[in-house]
């Protein structure tokens, strides 16, 4: 049975040992970078790999996440949602040849329902369900073969886990649709595969690590291992903003006022530390954004308005759009959480006639239909 190692370790003229260490090595640097934001590197890196291995999806599948994360960042343009559509609908085509033939391996497999799975996830956050939903049972399909295959192999076990524990917490329509899904959701057990892919998985650890960071930070409160998990994250990944507000956000909502003072105080570090003026206000905005979390869930309302507004005097759309329309979004729900409804649906208006909302017109879109309320975990976000 074919391993991890062996699905990207052919290229031609090398014995296998050194094909598999190479390649291997490739792959796992570039999902370093991609979660230390150095989108570019990472492209030039995947594409590498599809240079050596044009039909085999590894290359195709990691290019199409440097997308993904790209837009997970904030950069949320028509052309960058164009681009990931492309590579993942490359992704999927590659993976569909591959596991047709009578060599497949358990990894074109993982691929194909990697794909899937991220196809499906952009499809859920726009609204379409129906589509959303065959992506997501194809998707399923193809990981449990992959398992089958392999049941030793544990990346697999990010998807179905992922499955796992959000089709348990689907409700209305989408739970009707899961009625009809080849896999039944758990929450439980969709925690512990998670669980094992974080600790276990081979390409999948990093990421299952940062779902398990959304889940118990925003999901379940359980904040004790949010912390562990962002501490985690947030070391290796010191380039990551993103990792380094959500360890602040975990300090904050388990009270540790100290620790989470200390944080902002790094942020503020950075920014002195910075090598250009646009990564020292970058870290910046991050230090008000994190103070202005705090003050949201302190009560401190017209204090985080402030901050926010600080941040939206010194916008950068070209470096740092996410600091755009999420600060909109918090000052949207700082009225809120002030019985102001009228003025926070100003706000959030605001993000959905945006060009480019970094994400968060999908959140604006859900506080337009159902008001935020004091404690509320999503204040953190």
């Amino acid at each position: 049975m074919a391993t991890a190692q062996d699905l990207l370790s052919s290229e031609n003229g090398e014995g296998p040992d050194l094909k598999k260490s190479k390649i291997n090595g490739q792959i796992l640097r570039g999902i370093d970078l991609i979660y230390d934001r150095q989108f570019d590197d990472a492209e030039d890196l995947f594409r590498n790999v599809i240079a050596k291995s044009r039909d085999k999806p590894a290359g195709y599948f990691y290019l199409a996440m440097v997308s993904w994360s790209r837009l997970a960042s904030g950069f949320w343009s028509l052309e960058n949602v164009k681009e990931f559509k492309r590579r993942i609908d490359r992704a999927i085509e590659v993976a569909e040849v591959r596991v047709d033939k009578d060599n497949a391996d358990s990894y074109d497999f993982f691929y194909l329902g990697g794909a899937l799975g991220f196809k499906g996830r952009f499809e859920l956050m726009k609204g379409n369900w129906a589509s959303s939903f065959f992506l997501a049972r194809d998707a399923i399909k193809a990981l449990k073969i992959c398992l089958k295959m392999d049941p030793d192999n544990k990346d697999v076990l990010l998807g179905l886990g992922t499955f796992d524990y959000y089709t348990a917490r689907l409700s209305g329509i989408l739970k009707f649709l899961t009625y009809f899904l080849i896999h039944e959701g758990d929450i439980e057990k969709g925690l512990k595969k998670l669980t094992i892919a974080s600790k276990e998985a081979t390409y999948s650890a990093t990421e299952a690590k940062t779902v398990l960071l959304y889940i118990y930070l925003f999901g379940e409160q359980d904040f004790t291992k949010a912390l562990d998990l962002s501490t985690e994250l947030a070391e290796r990944y010191n380039k990551n903003q993103r990792f380094q507000v959500l360890r602040g956000v975990s300090y904050i909502r388990l009270e540790m006022d100290p620790q989470y003072r200390e944080m902002v105080s790094q942020l503020r570090l950075r920014s002195t530390e910075a090598s250009n003026r646009e990564m020292a206000s970058m870290w910046e905005r991050r230090a008000l954004y994190l103070e202005s979390i705090y003050d949201l869930f302190h009560g401190l309302y017209p204090e985080a308005r402030s901050r926010l507004r600080k941040i939206l005097d010194h916008q950068d759309p070209e470096n740092d759009p996410t600091m755009i329309a999420w600060p909109l979004t918090k000052i949207g729900m700082s009225y809120e959480l002030e019985n102001n409804r009228d003025e926070a649906t100003k706000y959030y208006d605001q993000v959905l006639n945006m060009e480019n909302a970094s994400g968060a017109q999908f959140v604006a879109e859900k506080l337009l239909e159902s008001p935020l309320k004091k404690g509320e975990p999503f204040i953190g976000y």
